[in-house]
């Protein structure tokens, strides 16, 4: 029977042993069904099931002579199984064995796949419920905006995490389908029943229809969605690596002891399991897109989806299976500094709380447009105080205390209201309820 793997056995579903383990079984099952019908009598179904076996150093031999890899597979379980072996494989064609296999290796990694999903999510999960008032800036074109908290960071990847959960558990759906159909997928020589009964016991779905060949609309859906869930690690990972930057500092991967950043500057400390994850995204993509190209064969079928896909579908399965166990180590490590975003949320001397300020004027019911202005030429001064503008620290201005100078604020707001307006705590009144939609209770 088809074994079962655990994550950290990808490599082990796209092994030779593995798929030749599963292209025996699907013509033994596919003996076994015939026998139902009197085309194969039930010794001879019995006695495949007892001496069939195959040798991979064998099959490479006769490959190289034959220049078939199922017809070597095929001629090297004969060897096994002597004159019986003449009922295996009667009215299939390659590819009922090719496409089948391939159908049950994809959702064997799809299992998996799943599975690294789930832990990563597990892990998001534990570390916003950490940080979940954990108050830092938020950034909108890199620049500082309002406060929000770094456990509301997590809660989205957490998020965006459980979708592509979802996809991954439709695409593999979208993938667990076998044929055993015939040469041009019409059953000719073949009983339909056939198909139901290996399909069944390998836990795969007939295909409605079929060529050849499965389509490969369906592989290219499994490799966009496991390219999407890239694309969702490297823009987590690129988050991280924006708040490791010096001048940020707000948080970064571990370093373990004995740990060297870069062979020239000894105090380097650099993201690059960050970097590996975002630059294997493109692989990801690139192989997506190859397989985007392969939904379009000749007729009832040609052959160049198959060497691309002996190369895509295998390295994206393990490629993704490799960067969520990396990405979740990432985030169960992540070293988070909450004083250093204390700092930060500091740094632009209160500039993050103009909107709460325009909204106040707007409120007391000063026209939107002149509140805008107002508060624009006060948040405008304190720019022009920063050190960019060769301003010393003394020189320097504090948003509330411009705002407090300015007779067409204060016309509208008292002393104590703009202190109000400046409390962080306003900023995360919403973070509860935030998280309880996300299930993050």
């Amino acid at each position: 029977m088809i074994p079962r793997y655990t994550r950290r056995e990808m490599g082990a579903v796209w092994s030779e042993e593995n798929k030749f383990r599963i292209w025996l079984e699907i013509e033994l099952l596919a003996c076994e069904a015939q026998t139902q019908f009197g085309v194969i009598p039930s010794e001879a179904a019995a006695e495949i099931r007892q001496k069939a076996s195959f040798d991979i150093s064998r099959i490479d031999e006769i490959e190289r002579t034959v220049n078939h890899d199922v017809i070597a597979f095929l001629t090297n379980v004969g060897e096994f199984v002597g004159p019986a072996s003449r009922f295996i494989h009667l009215g299939m064609t390659s590819s009922d064995v090719l496409d089948t296999a391939l159908a049950v290796q994809m959702k064997q990694s799809g299992e998996l796949l799943l599975s690294g999903l789930t832990t990563l999510s597990d892990i998001l999960a534990q570390r916003a419920r950490e940080f979940k008032y954990t108050i830092t800036v938020g950034r909108t074109h890199g620049i500082h905006a309002e406060p929000t908290t770094f456990g509301l960071k997590l809660a989205l990847w957490y998020d965006e995490t459980q979708r592509n959960i979802e996809r991954l558990q439709r695409a593999t759906g979208a993938v667990s389908f076998g044929q055993i159909s015939g040469a041009v997928g019409t059953y000719e020589h073949l009983d339909p029943a056939v198909e139901r009964y290996v399909c069944e016991k390998l836990g795969l779905k007939p295909a409605p229809i079929s060529t050849q060949i499965l389509q490969r609309d369906n592989h290219a859906e499994f490799l966009s969605t496991i390219a999407l869930i890239g694309s969702s690690l490297e823009k987590f990972a690129t988050e991280i690596r924006h708040l490791q930057k010096t001048e940020v500092l707000e948080a970064e991967e571990f370093f373990s002891k004995g740990q060297k950043g870069s062979s020239a500057m000894p105090h380097k400390r650099n993201p690059i399991t960050c970097e590996r994850v975002a630059g294997l995204a493109r692989v990801l993509r690139g192989n997506a897109l190859a397989a985007l190209e392969n939904v379009s064969l000749w007729h009832e079928r040609d052959i160049t989806h198959s060497s691309v896909e002996r190369i895509i579908i295998p390295d994206s399965c393990i490629l993704l299976d490799y960067m969520l166990a990396q990405f979740t180590k990432i985030v169960k490590d992540l070293l988070v500094y909450p004083e250093t975003m204390k700092k930060n949320l500091d740094l632009t001397n209160g500039l993050i709380f103009s909107q709460s300020v325009l909204l106040a004027l707007a409120k007391k019911g000063m026209k939107r447009e002149d509140a805008y202005a107002a508060v624009q030429k006060a948040a405008m001064e304190v720019w022009q105080s920063q050190p960019k503008a060769g301003k010393s620290p003394a020189e320097r201005r504090n948003f509330k205390d411009v705002l407090k100078e300015d007779r067409t604020i204060t016309s509208a707001l008292s002393s104590q209201e703009l202190d109000e307006l400046f409390e962080l705590e306003k900023s995360i009144k919403n973070v509860d309820y935030i998280f309880e939609r996300v299930g993050l209770k």
